[in-house]
């Protein structure tokens, strides 16, 4: 669970310099894929996909079905919107939920 407490260390380190996609996707190791990750947080990643989730899909694209439907059966839902809304889920939440989800699929 290392990689859970550290997305967590992360996504509450002020000044907050990664939103939740930046961070589920740096404390598993890919750099290369923060940068792009920066227009998905906040209800901005494609379809309104929650930005911690679609994150994690991007982690392990192979795992990406299975992660979404974990992630939904964990949370009630998969876009930020709804997450938000009717669920009350935070953005906290929706970092642990993802990254420990990953390290469930074997990353």
């Amino acid at each position: 669970m290392k990689r859970v407490e550290q997305a967590l260390a992360t996504f509450r380190q002020k000044p907050l310099m990664y939103n939740c996609a930046q961070t589920v996707c740096a404390a598993f190791g890919r750099e290369d894929l923060v940068e792009p990750m920066a227009a998905c947080g906040g209800g901005r990643a494609p379809e309104g996909t929650c930005g911690a989730l679609y994150g994690a899909m991007q982690v392990a694209p192979e795992k990406a079905a299975a992660v979404l439907a974990a992630f939904t059966a964990a949370n009630g839902a998969s876009t930020c919107r709804e997450l938000k809304g009717c669920n009350r889920v935070s953005c906290q939440e929706c970092v642990r939920s993802a990254a420990t989800i990953l390290v469930e699929v074997g990353l």
